[in-house]
């Protein structure tokens, strides 16, 4: 996997960077003059909190941003797909980086950003079949060992 890649996801944000654009955004907020640069700051500060409820305040207020500002859409879908990779949500956030590459095929971090989901998406899947398994072989054991209580 991607270190650089691994380095991005694991970035998180200073808690004093984080209250700085909070500031910066509920000030704008208050007074009606919200920038979509103010709210951008915001959002990026959120998706690198260490918490999941900050994370997907942080990707509401992207899903805002795609909607009202066009022009800054790539660099909202991508902040979106390593928002959905943090949470660990890898098939939203594949949607996200798909959408991206139709915009721009050949942009060499998102193409790392999909290697990595694509890897995690890989090993989640073999967990749950190993925890698919794992729970067949239990209940397995569970109904063999009644059936041997049984013939008793």
């Amino acid at each position: 996997m991607s270190t650089e890649m691994e380095e991005i996801l694991n970035e998180t944000v200073p808690q004093s960077e984080l209250e700085k654009f909070e500031k910066k955004y509920n000030r704008e907020l208050q007074s009606k003059s919200l920038s979509h640069t103010s709210q951008f700051e915001y959002a990026w500060c959120l998706v690198r909190s260490n918490y999941a409820n900050d994370m997907r305040s942080g990707i509401t207020l992207l899903e805002d941003l795609c909607r009202k500002n066009p022009e800054g859409k790539r660099d909202y879908i991508y902040y979106l797909a390593l928002a959905y990779t943090r949470l660990k949500e890898y098939s939203t956030a594949m949607k996200y980086v798909q959408a991206f590459l139709e915009i721009e095929p050949n942009n060499q971090q998102v193409i790392s950003l999909e290697e990595y989901i694509k890897k995690k998406m890989e090993i989640e899947g073999l967990k749950g079949v190993a925890m698919a398994g794992g729970a067949a072989l239990v209940l397995g054991g569970i109904l063999g060992i009644g059936f041997a209580l049984a013939k008793k």
